[in-house]
């Protein structure tokens, strides 16, 4: 670590307690200014993929130097039977791939490769109108805080992580809100084995939550080469 001249005399004159009071001060400087380049970054790929008529979905910054973005197209709302949804192609990503690298370089950030892409299949879920997209399908969310009390000893107390079918609760004023709604089918007891059909089938259960509740909210990466939807509340919660 760079220590400024004087800094040993300074340990020495005042002991250990006002050296670390000097280390503490280096790394609250160097958290502030890692914040600020975070803030930066996620400024400017924001301004940029907005500006160019896309939304922008996530950001990450990953070991080596890698900046990954996530587009996708703006959602307009349900479509009409029949009618083919469209998605991100290859050259929307190298349109904005290229925007990015000129826009990066004119901000001064640091990067060694950029990685521009569309959602994959546990896409991640943060705003209401992500909600309303994707509502009817089987989503991941981890609570940011564990269920507690209000579990009333229906499911473990400790418990943050549900899968359930992602539904849309309308409230008697006129606003609403969400919830997913889920059952606890039984795992077999060896790989392969079949459940019963005599078996009575698991209560649904369903846990309504606010946007603020949610560290995190995904689509469940499940892969159906059937081609159906799983039924709703059929899905195993984690």
């Amino acid at each position: 670590m760079f220590r400024p001249a004087g800094c040993t005399a300074v340990r020495q004159a005042f002991g250990s307690g006002a050296a670390a009071k000097i280390g503490q001060g280096f790394q609250s400087e160097g958290r502030t200014r890692t914040v600020a380049l975070q803030q930066t970054v996620e400024k400017t790929v924001a301004q940029t993929v907005t500006g160019l008529g896309y939304d922008l979905v996530e950001i990450e910054r990953s070991a080596g130097g890698l900046l990954r973005v996530t587009i996708d197209l703006p959602w307009a709302g349900p479509v009409a039977e029949g009618v083919e949804e469209a998605f991100v192609t290859v050259e929307d990503c190298e349109k904005v791939t290229r925007q990015l690298q000129y826009t990066l370089e004119v901000e001064g950030v640091d990067y060694q490769r950029l990685e521009v892409s569309s959602p994959g299949i546990d896409r991640p879920l943060r705003h209401d109108r992500d909600f309303e997209r994707f509502a009817g399908e089987v989503i991941d969310i981890v609570l940011k805080a564990p269920m507690g009390q209000a579990a009333a000893g229906q499911v473990s107390a400790n418990r943050k992580k549900f899968r359930g079918t992602l539904e849309r609760v309308e409230a008697a004023d006129g606003s609403h809100g969400w919830q997913i709604v889920w059952s606890d089918e039984p795992t077999p007891a060896k790989p392969g084995q079949k459940i019963s059909k005599k078996r009575a089938p698991a209560t649904l259960q369903a846990l309504g939550f606010t946007l603020d509740e949610l560290r995190e909210a995904r689509l469940a990466p499940i892969v159906d080469f059937k081609g159906r939807k799983p039924k709703s509340g059929a899905a195993t919660p984690q």
